[in-house]
This record gives structure tokens, C-alpha cells and sequence, in this order.
């Protein structure tokens, strides 16, 4: 059974093969979002961030107490005292701080304490009024702890993933609706916090973590964490709690009321401490837009300590304490400065949260910038098959700019996060690579088209229209050339019997040697006409010797008759079948006419036009009224004149008003000068010359026949037969002729 090949239908074209691979990988890279993707997202921010940042707010609603160089120089080394830490909690609260945020965990008890002094006196040759007096001095720890019990202070816990560190349940409240936001928060198995008695002093409790990116650059602050499974809120957000006095953190989370997540837990949406609503990520993150560092936000605690500072400073503001000198190492990168002291980032997403000046990445920007690459990299594929890559680069620069256009635009008024670098890019991948593709396959189809035209033209016309594709349009010039036609004798008897398929095959078998032969003579094959085959030589290259090369190619083309025959027979022998040799009549004329692309924009061909064109055909017509194999025109036989020629008659063709003299081509240059040729011309001219009717007549043509050339062994028995030959071509050739 015969194998049936899938229909163009289902075959797609190489260049929407490739686009649609393009896109779908620029798609699958977004969506996995590996290292150098988000890497190159988040520059983009920092560099928007860095040119319009948060803008500072004069009144400072956020202060950092510093542990700088000037009070560690006046203080001494860290960890101060805890009744040091008292005394700057006192006199914050005493200055009407709205809370107070250690950017510590103190977790252990204070080395200085009484009662660590007194275990490193034991077994030391010490007064025991002594000994006595420092027993009844309360310890660091407590001092600090009435301090902290008095004001409105948070304290830091921090999460680790060593499961034995164990601290207490947050004691503030935290509801939500919708799925847990345990399921997305940061989580780690346990955690260190403050002692005991300082924590359960505090009214507030904050986690100190934070997650900077795979640049170690801090971006993001966590609201939330999970400490052995337990909900704990950041630093920031617990001092946002307690300093506006409220009881309870509400989150919103996938599933949650007017939240459309469409069955799926996508995350958290937002966090809301009283009326003041964060935008969070799915992971409980907010992200930070920073303000400029500026002096006037840093109160050094050297001058709390010593009175120095101005009251003013620390009413109704929110108090950070932690540590700033670069000795104590709490620096960390953000998008505006490579090293900023941990507490001011604190600080300032606190400032960020009071301002509601926020930065959001929305849920729906990821599939927003999907679909832009997915619509703008098919626009550019198809702009790219239609139009041509200069249209489509066009498009592609105006989608590029039109995304970072807006991408900034809807950062610096509303605060949105959107990825303009990853689409552009993309659709400059997808341009190139659709570009590229599309310059590939243009050289597979102009390999495809020397292909073709290597069936017509020889080589070197092949290599001469791929160099210059101008001789692809429409148009010509005027050239002298050489036409041939061909044509099979008794075409209809051959066909007869024969099945549509064994006729085809039978004419492939006959002019593949036929075509081949003309382009090794440099022919250019016009067309094949059923049965015939029409050729023209000195176009489109110039061929200096274009007649004498038709005249070489005619004679090799009986060869391959001759040789087809002797196949032919041999099949017949042994297949039993009477054999039925070919013959083909050829007709070359020389003249001048019209080369070049006729037909239409959408198709043309390059042809040859003109009266020689006609004359040719006429001259393969007359080879079956003269039984010669080839007839050429008096101007072909001019240029070849070295060839063995003997004219045969002047006839008048149809459709011309001169008559025109024809020759038989008996021979190449080669049987020209033997001795046989010689004879046979001598023979045929006094043949030609002599009267009708009479003895010299007579002896002339049996001369002729003696000679016994089989290219004109037909002509002469019709000559002998004078009655046929004037039924046959009397309207054609004068009587001189016969």
C-alpha cells in the first residue's frame, strides 16, 4: 500500500515553528524566574528607586537612637550595662516617645549585673559588708525591666533553624481570614529571644530577621515569620502596634473575603495594623521604598544620656535603638547605599508604613508582562513573515519603549512594580531570532531556487541570477540568439496502449538526457511544451559562440535518441513487445529578440520573445515535410560555418512574407573536413543545380545515395520521389529547389 504523506495543512512553516519555540522558551524562563531573570528585574527597581526615592519627610515621625562611635567612646565598650539601656528607655519615655524599639535581642543576662559581680567574687578575700551590700542591689536585668515595663517598648526576637532554641508565644494578637499565612510566611524551626523577665515586661514583641536578595541587597523586609510554627511580627510592624495602640494584626490571605485567588492559596495579600493597610507579597513582604540618608533622622545616645538633646526630637515619634558604628558590624546594602546600619532600615520602612508611600509588585504583573511578550513576539513574528524585518524593528522599538515608558510612569506615580527589561528583551531575542530564521530561510529557498533553475539554466546562469537577484525582474533586452526546438515524431503512436504513469516515466527517460545535454552546451531551457522542448542559447549570459554551441548540442541530442533506442529495443527483445524507436526533429534558427522576465509580478519566467522565435518552430516543423534530423536557418549556418551543413531548400514559413533558406546539419566540425562529407557536398550541390527530369538529375542523386550519410538517407528517398515531395511541401519551396 502506498504511503500517504501528511497534507501541507499540517506542516507549519519554519519561521512560526521558531517564533512559537522563541516565545514559549521566553515564557518558560519567566515563569521558572532563575537567578540572572530576577536578578536583572530587581536592578531595574533599584535603579527607578534610585532615581525618584521615597521623598523624606520633614518631620521625622521616625527617630534612630545611635549606639555610634561618640557614645561607645563616652559609654564604653558594647554591651553597655543593662542599667545604661534603663536610663536611655527613661528618659526617652520621660521625652513622650511613642514607642521605643530595641534593634537588639538580649538574650542573655547582663555580664555587669550585682550578682554576676558577686559569683566572680566567691572564694576572693572580700569584705562581707561588702559582699552584703551587692547582694541587696537588684540586678541590670531588673532595672531594665521596671524601665521597659514603664514605656512603650518592643523588643527583638530572631528566628534560626535550630530546633532547640525555644522561645514563648507572641503575646499580641494576630487574626486573619483565609488560608493561614503560616502556609507562605519565612519559617524557621526555632528562634532566640530576649530573657524571660525583659520580654514579659515588653509590650511588644518583633522579629529582627531580615531576608535580603541573592545579592545580599535589602529590598524587601519580611511583616511576618513562623518561629516554631508559631506567627511573629517584624520589628517595624510590631513598632507601628504598639506605638498607635493597637491590640491586633489582621492579615488577608488567599481565600479570604474579595479576594479572587480562584481555589488556589496564592498568599498573602495584606496586613492591616489598625486603619493603616500594608501591601504585602504572597510571602508577607513588604518592599521598601527608601528616602535619602539624612543626618537629622540619627540621634546619637550619648546625648540622651547626658541630657544634650532636645526634647522636641523625641515627642510623639517613634524610637529606634540600635547600633550604627561600623565596629559593631550591623551594615547592610540597599538599592540607594552600599552600607546602611540595620536599624535605619528598620526605621525607614516604619516611615514607609506611617507615609503609606509604597511600592507594590502587583499579583498580576508577572502574568502581565507574560502576555506582552506573548502578543508583541507574535506581532514581531508575523510583522517580521509579511512586512519585512525593517517594519517589524520599527514596531518592536516602539513596543520597547512604549513598556519602559510605562513601566516608569506606573512606578513613579503609583508606586507599581513592573519588569520592563525581561519582555524588552525578549522581544529583541524574538526579533533576532525570527530575523534570523527568516534570512535562513530565504537562503533555503534560494537554494531551492538554484535548485530549480538548475534544471533550466546551466551552472553559471545559476550563479550569475544568485549574485545578482536584479536580473529577477520584470523586463528584458534585445539580443541576438540561437533558439532550438524539439519535438518527438509519432508522439501519439508511442503513447498508445501506455498507462498516464508509464508516459510520464517514458517522457522523464527521454528529455532527462535531452535537457542535460543542452545546459553542458550552455543552453537555457525555455520550456517543455508535452512532447517538445524549447531552448535558447546567449542568454542571459552572453555566449560569443552561442550558434556553434546549439549546433553541438542538436547533434549530441540525436545521440541520445540513438542511445535511448538501443534501450528501448533491448527491452523489447526480452519483454517480447514490438519495438517502436523514437525520433525527434530539431529546429535552430539565429536572430534577434527580446530576453528577459515575462509575466507578472506574482509569477513570470525568463523567456524569449520575437520573429526568430516562430521561424525556429517552423524549421522543426519542416524536418518531417524534408525527412532531415535537423534544419537550421542560412544565419546559424553563417556563424557555424565549420559545421557540415547542406542546404536544402528556400521555403516561405507561415506567417512570414520573405522566404528563408534552410540547411541540413549532417555533422560536427569534424565530419566537415572528411573525405565522405566532401563527396556527399559535391554530390548534393550538383544535385541542387542540375534540371529536373534529366540524366545529370539522375547520376547526382544516385551519387548522393551511395554515400549512404544517414542524416539525409530520408531526405533523398523523398527527393527521389518527386510526386510525394511536390504533394508534400510544394506550397513551401521554389522550384529551383527541386
Amino acid at each position: 500500500m502506498q504511503s500517504i504523506r501528511p497534507s501541507g495543512v499540517f506542516r507549519l512553516p519554519l519561521h512560526v515553528l521558531v517564533s512559537a519555540i522563541l516565545i514559549a522558551g521566553c515564557v518558560a524562563l519567566r515563569i521558572a524566574d532563575p537567578l540572572p531573570v530576577s536578578q536583572l528585574r530587581q536592578s531595574v527597581f533599584d535603579t527607578y528607586l534610585r532615581a525618584a526615592p521615597r521623598p523624606i519627610d520633614p518631620s521625622f515621625p521616625v527617630r534612630v537612637v545611635a549606639i555610634d562611635e561618640t557614645s561607645l567612646a563616652r559609654m564604653g565598650q558594647w554591651p553597655w550595662p543593662r542599667t545604661i539601656l534603663a536610663e536611655l528607655t527613661s528618659r526617652l519615655q520621660a521625652a513622650g516617645a511613642k514607642s521605643i524599639t530595641f534593634d537588639i535581642v538580649l538574650a542573655e543576662p547582663d555580664r555587669l549585673s550585682p550578682d554576676a559581680l558577686l559569683r566572680s567574687l566567691h572564694g576572693q578575700s572580700v569584705g562581707k559588708d561588702i559582699v552584703s551590700e551587692i547582694a541587696k542591689l537588684p540586678s541590670n536585668d531588673t532595672r531594665l525591666a521596671q524601665a521597659v515595663a514603664s514605656a512603650p517598648v518592643v523588643l527583638g526576637v530572631s528566628g534560626d533553624d535550630n530546633i532547640e532554641h525555644r522561645i514563648g508565644t507572641y503575646r499580641g494578637g494576630i487574626s486573619f481570614a483565609g488560608d493561614d499565612p503560616r502556609l507562605f510566611v519565612h519559617s524557621y524551626a526555632g528562634g532566640i529571644g530576649s530573657l524571660p523577665m525583659l520580654a514579659g515586661a515588653a509590650r511588644g514583641i518583633g522579629a529582627v530577621n531580615w531576608i535580603p536578595s541573592e545579592d545580599q541587597v535589602v529590598r524587601r523586609i519580611p511583616l511576618l515569620v513562623a518561629i516554631d510554627k508559631k506567627l511573629y511580627p517584624s520589628l517595624a510592624l510590631e513598632a507601628l502596634r504598639v506605638g498607635t495602640a493597637q491590640s491586633t494584626i489582621f492579615v488577608k490571605s488567599s481565600g479570604g473575603s474579595g479576594i479572587n485567588a480562584f481555589g488556589q492559596k496564592t498568599g498573602i495579600e495584606s496586613i492591616r495594623v489598625g486603619k493603616i493597610i500594608l501591601p504585602s507579597t504572597g510571602r508577607g513582604e513588604l518592599w521598601l521604598k527608601f528616602a535619602p540618608a539624612d543626618p537629622r533622622r540619627i540621634i546619637s545616645a550619648s546625648d540622651i544620656l547626658d541630657g544634650s538633646f532636645d526634647p522636641q526630637d523625641i515627642e510623639s515619634r517613634h524610637i529606634f535603638i540600635g547600633a550604627t558604628a561600623a565596629g559593631l558590624l550591623d551594615l547592610r546594602a540597599t538599592p540607594l547605599q552600599p552600607s546602611v546600619p540595620g536599624v535605619e532600615i528598620e526605621a525607614q520602612a516604619l516611615e514607609q508604613m506611617l507615609s503609606g508611600d509604597y511600592l507594590v509588585r502587583p499579583a498580576y504583573a508577572a502574568g502581565l508582562e507574560i502576555a506582552f511578550i506573548v502578543v508583541f513576539g507574535t506581532l514581531i513574528a508575523g510583522l517580521i513573515a509579511r512586512s519585512g524585518a525593517l517594519i517589524a524593528a520599527v514596531i518592536g522599538i516602539a513596543a520597547i519603549a512604549s513598556i519602559i515608558v510605562l513601566s516608569w510612569l506606573a512606578f513613579s506615580r503609583a508606586g507599581l512594580l513592573f519588569d520592563p527589561v525581561y519582555p524588552s528583551l525578549s522581544i529583541a531575542l524574538l526579533y533576532l531570532g525570527t530575523s534570523l530564521t527568516s534570512y535562513v530561510r530565504s537562503e533555503i529557498e534560494r537554494g531551492q531556487i538554484r535548485s530549480a533553475f538548475a534544471h533550466y539554466v546551466s551552472p553559471s546562469i545559476v550563479a550569475e541570477i544568485a549574485s545578482d537577484p536584479d536580473k529577477l525582474k520584470l523586463g528584458g533586452d534585445r539580443r541576438e540568439v540561437t533558439l532550438l526546438f524539439a519535438d518527438v515524431r509519432g508522439f501519439s503512436k508511442i503513447s498508445e496502449g501506455r498507462q498516464p504513469e508509464e508516459l510520464v516515466r517514458f517522457i522523464n527517460r527521454l528529455f532527462t538526457p535531452l535537457a542535460a545535454t543542452i545546459l553542458d552546451h550552455r543552453g537555457t531551457i525555455d520550456k517543455f511544451m508535452g512532447d517538445a522542448v524549447m531552448a535558447f542559447w546567449n542568454a542571459p549570459l552572453r555566449d560569443s559562440q552561442h550558434a556553434r554551441h546549439a549546433c553541438l548540442a542538436a547533434l549530441s541530442m540525436l545521440e541520445n535518441v540513438a542511445q535511448l533506442n538501443a534501450e528501448l529495443a533491448e527491452e523489447s527483445r526480452i519483454q517480447c513487445e514490438t519495438f517502436l524507436p523514437v525520433r525527434i526533429g530539431i529546429g535552430l534558427n539565429t536572430g534577434n529578440c527580446v530576453v528577459g522576465n515575462v509575466g507578472s509580478p506574482q509569477r513570470f519566467d525568463y523567456s524569449v520573445l520575437g520573429d526568430a522565435v516562430n521561424v525556429a518552430a517552423r524549421f522543426e516543423e519542416a524536418t518531417k515535410t524534408f525527412g532531415t534530423e535537423i534544419i537550421v536557418g542560412e544565419r546559424t549556418a553563417q556563424q557555424a560555418a565549420s559545421f557540415a551543413f547542406l542546404e536544402l531548400a528556400t521555403i516561405m514559413p507561415r506567417g512570414k512574407d520573405r522566404p528563408e533558406r534552410i540547411f541540413a546539419l549532417v555533422g560536427d566540425e569534424e565530419f566537415a573536413q572528411s573525405a565522405n562529407f566532401l563527396k556527399l557536398q559535391d554530390a548534393h550541390d550538383q544535385l541542387l543545380a542540375a534540371e529536373r527530369n534529366t540524366p545529370e538529375q539522375t547520376l547526382a542523386l544516385d551519387q548522393c545515395r551511395r554515400l549512404n550519410v544517414p542524416a539525409m538517407s530520408r531526405y533523398y528517398e523523398i527527393y527521389a520521389d518527386r510526386s510525394a515531395l511536390a504533394d508534400e511541401i510544394g506550397k513551401d519551396i521554389d522550384g529551383r529547389a527541386l
